[in-house]
């Protein structure tokens, strides 16, 4: 891709604004130990901390001990750069007998661009709540879902 069309396809995805039906949780800030050769963040860095973005709203259903089970989509849309603050939302996409699945976006706020914000990374986890053996247990459904 030339520079003209690597501008353009960066301008178009910036955003004034973040999303409205997500809930923001997690906000961190890469820091220089976590790029790779390239100057760019780890992808195994940002896949970590979308993991434990992940995590939080099916905490809510789990109330105990939950895992990962699976990533069942993960999409790089944008290189994350040194110095951007990024911002993860997240939003319940189901709840099964023994798992809750999320999806997380990830927003970065460019360090000379702040207040623009630029859809990095998307993804979907699985998580199953688990007993003290390790073993899935059923989650109790709120009672507005039943």
């Amino acid at each position: 891709m030339s520079d003209t069309s690597s501008a353009a396809a960066t301008a178009a995805a910036t955003l004034k604004s973040l999303p409205t039906d997500m809930e923001l949780v997690l906000k961190v800030i890469p820091m220089p130990a976590d790029c790779n050769v390239n100057g760019d963040i780890f992808g195994g860095w940002v896949m970590a901390q979308c993991d434990l973005a992940g995590s939080v709203i099916p905490a809510r259903y789990a109330k105990g001990r939950q895992a990962t089970v699976a990533v069942n989509e993960f999409i790089f849309k944008q290189p994350v750069r040194l110095g951007d603050i990024l911002s993860f939302y997240s939003k319940l996409v189901r709840v099964g007998r023994t798992s809750v699945t999320v999806t997380v976006e990830v927003f970065a706020e460019r360090f000379r661009a702040q207040g623009e914000y630029i859809k990095v990374t998307q993804a979907t986890f699985t998580y199953v709540a688990i007993d003290d053996n390790g073993r899935p247990r059923p989650i109790e459904k709120p009672a507005e879902e039943e």
